[in-house]
């Protein structure tokens, strides 16, 4: 592993290079430049906020606030935004970089770890938008949302791990990442993001505990909505699902390495 860290760190200038030219390349050419970054998100929110909070009356269940559902749904769709990023682009990080892969002798790390700096700069950007705009409102949760950090840590591992495992599967067997788009769909209305947990039929409740991402998105809630530390014990398992996923992804790649090349 010291070995794999080492090899990374003498190629950051790859790393970070890539990371710049990808973030000037997706908004090159474009009139509106970074700011389809910050629109789409936040269209999707106020649709869902237009929707759900005002046409259907939606409520949070012992919060009150005009802007609650709106901070509730921003803790969710942003957060979920960033683990579809990394997971949708991971999944073909072999495939879209396989002349990459033929030509040059890099650490293979480096093509995760880029994936990863390139859905955090673009979440940091949009982060802070969000958290500027709980400032303004006087909403900010204060020290509470440094527990945010952990959270995302894990986050990310377990969306890398997902990523890259099935990013390798998807070399030998295609349908993987279009079985993934279909999947994405139903994950996303079975993870608490525009209703609460309560809003769930009692027999469909405990199916929750299926899910990995609904105390991973609960838990943004809880520090941004609720402004309380999230229930670290059930992010245990969570924690544990993403280093089991990182060490398979890494040993599905030392085994098929050679037979991906070929099949690239």
């Amino acid at each position: 592993m010291n070995n794999a860290l080492r090899a990374v760190w003498a190629f950051r200038g790859f790393v970070l290079s890539n990371v710049k030219r990808e973030f000037q390349t997706k908004y090159r050419n474009s009139l509106l430049g970074m700011a389809w970054m910050v629109i789409h998100p936040l269209s999707m929110i106020l649709v869902y906020t237009v929707i759900f909070s005002h046409m259907m009356k939606s409520k949070l269940p012992g919060i009150e606030g005009g802007f609650a559902y709106s901070i509730y749904l921003c803790a969710g769709i942003l957060t979920w935004g960033l683990f579809v990023e990394i997971v949708s682009r991971a999944q073909n990080i072999f495939i879209d970089n396989a002349n990459l892969i033929k030509k040059l002798n890099f650490p293979k790390l480096c093509l995760p770890l880029i994936v990863v700096l390139n859905a955090l700069l673009n979440f940091a950007i949009i982060s802070a938008l969000f958290l500027a705009f709980l400032l303004v409102a006087g909403l900010f949760p204060g020290w509470v949302a440094l527990a945010a950090l952990p959270v995302l840590v894990i986050q990310v591992l377990f969306s890398i791990g997902l990523g890259v495992t099935l990013g390798v599967f998807n070399v030998f067997f295609r349908d993987v990442g279009q079985l993934f788009g279909v999947v994405i769909n139903f994950w996303f209305w079975f993870t608490p993001i525009v209703y609460p947990v309560s809003a769930l039929p009692p027999w469909l409740s405990p199916w929750l505990v299926l899910n990995p991402m609904a105390p991973l998105i609960g838990a943004y809630q809880d520090i941004f909505v609720r402004g309380q530390l999230p229930a670290w014990g059930s992010l245990a398992p969570i924690l544990v699902l993403a280093l089991v996923l990182c060490g398979l992804a890494a040993v599905l790649f030392r085994r098929h390495a050679g037979e991906m090349v070929d099949e690239l």
